[in-house]
């Protein structure tokens, strides 16, 4: 395999950073600057933080993406141009139809600098505190005045010590295992696979703890960045030179969460039921409020088996096809189906996963209270070589759409674009039991499609 050229790919791509704060600055090229700020981007080669290891953690780092609009502002040649891949040149409100975002979610009600056109440049910035973040966000925006960008909205995040998202469930350890990258297999981060006795392993395959007739295969680096070899066995398709390699494409979208909303509609299918609140929830994500997956604990929360890296995502879903222990509705079978799918299984879904590098936003709703009208939700952002084959393959056709387990046309109740009539989700028992949402709990606000350059791509803009 390829040695992946770490000093040329951003960071937090393949490996996450971990910090607990973030902010997002977005910005758009003034009228007749496009030299300047094309200049400002090849500046961003150097502060740049790099897939390159570090021997003591920064305090803070900082990464850059541009939008196909951001593209033509800055005067890319329409050669260059036309060679990226059209979902991204369409942008992401333009793909609303097919993503589900209508309604409360359409595009022409999304906040004001979250919409189509506003965000030519994206600049992340972690950090290890909030102060550290804060200065270096303020740093950024006067470079950016100086470089012919105009700063628009920038969006805090914050992830909380637990780790848990604004409906309460522990959220963000379950990443495609990346070969290449990843010193020590992880168990149920990468491709299932049945395989011979598990004292007959390859020595790249971890056996699973829970079954030894599972073990789990690091996906090709490909599938995440561009110029690398994807499970198909050739490099992805990718923009003409110099833009071809160490980039990544990213999904930036703000997500408003409705956690009254679901708490709500928790507690009324629990009464409905007759089913303990906690494992209704359990039911709706597929994982208890402490992170253990129910395929694995499907009658009560293990918080010890939650926070265990090595066993917490070690299951399939192949001894539970009915959906009996996790139903085949649930979000994250919907969102990651591992081995469920009807038609292809573990090797299908292995082309469509996604790298998650979202942070909650907003203070978190007090347990027992009302809706109290602060925006809180989730920053989401995903990484892949295929916005079309990976994001929105999930969104639309997984998490839109339940035809692919057997569900007909029913949505994700907790993630999915919920019609008038609802989203049905069967909660398991004889007779089975049912819960339905009659609305969205996550309607996106804003967002777009993005371009990661390589640092070697960054640098060219100066000479595009």
């Amino acid at each position: 395999m390829t040695a992946l050229e770490v000093d040329d790919i951003q960071g937090n791509v393949l490996r996450g950073y971990g910090f607990p704060f973030a902010r997002y600055v977005l910005a758009r090229v003034r009228d007749g600057r496009a030299d300047a700020a094309r200049g400002w981007l090849a500046s961003q080669a150097d502060p740049v933080t790099t897939e390159a290891g570090w021997s003591t953690k920064p305090l803070h780092a900082r990464n850059v993406a541009v939008s196909y609009a951001g593209l033509e502002a800055v005067g890319v040649p329409g050669w260059l141009a036309s060679t990226f891949p059209d979902e991204f040149r369409a942008g992401m409100a333009a793909r609303a139809e097919r993503l589900g975002d209508a309604g409360a979610g359409a595009p022409e009600r999304w906040d004001d600098g979250l919409r189509r056109g506003d965000i030519h440049v994206l600049v992340s910035i972690g950090g290890a505190t909030e102060a550290a973040v804060a200065a270096e966000a303020e740093r950024v925006e006067a470079e950016m005045a100086d470089g012919g960008l105009e700063p628009g909205v920038v969006q805090a995040a914050a992830q909380p010590s637990d780790s848990r998202e604004h409906f309460g469930f522990t959220d963000g350890f379950g990443q495609p295992a990346i070969a290449g990258v990843a010193r020590h297999g992880v168990p149920g981060q990468g491709v299932p696979i049945r395989r011979r006795p598990w004292h007959r392993f390859r020595a790249d395959v971890v056996p699973s703890r829970a079954d030894r007739r599972l073990g789990w295969r690091a996906l090709r680096p490909g599938e995440f960045v561009l110029g690398y070899a994807d499970e198909d066995g050739g490099p992805p398709p990718a923009p003409a030179p110099p833009l071809h390699r160490n980039g990544t494409f990213m999904v930036w979208r703000k997500l408003r969460q409705d956690v009254a909303g679901f708490r709500r509609f928790v507690a009324d299918a629990a009464v409905e039921t007759g089913l303990d609140p906690s494992l209704v929830g359990a039911k709706v994500v597929g994982r208890w409020q402490d992170g253990s997956p129910l395929v694995l604990r499907p009658d009560y929360g293990d918080a010890r088996l939650g926070n265990d890296r090595q066993r917490v995502n070690d299951f399939a879903y192949a001894g539970d096809s009915a959906g009996l222990r996790c139903p085949r509705g649930a979000h994250i079978r919907r969102a990651n189906p591992r081995d469920a799918l009807r038609a292809g299984g573990g090797k299908l879904t292995a082309r469509h996963r996604i790298l998650r590098r979202g942070m909650p936003y907003g203070p978190p709703l007090p347990h027992g209270a009302e809706d109290d009208g602060v925006d809180r939700g989730l920053v989401f952002v995903s990484f892949q070589a295929s916005i079309e084959r990976q994001f929105e393959i999930v969104q639309a056709r997984w998490l839109n759409d339940g035809d692919a387990f057997g569900l007909a046309r029913t949505a994700d109740p907790l993630a999915g674009a919920v019609g008038e009539h609802g989203a049905r989700l069967r909660l398991g028992g004889r007779p089975p039991r049912y819960a339905t949402a009659m609305h969205a709990f996550v309607v996106p606000r804003g967002g777009e499609y993005l371009f990661v350059p390589g640092i070697a791509g960054l640098r060219a803009f100066a000479t595009l």
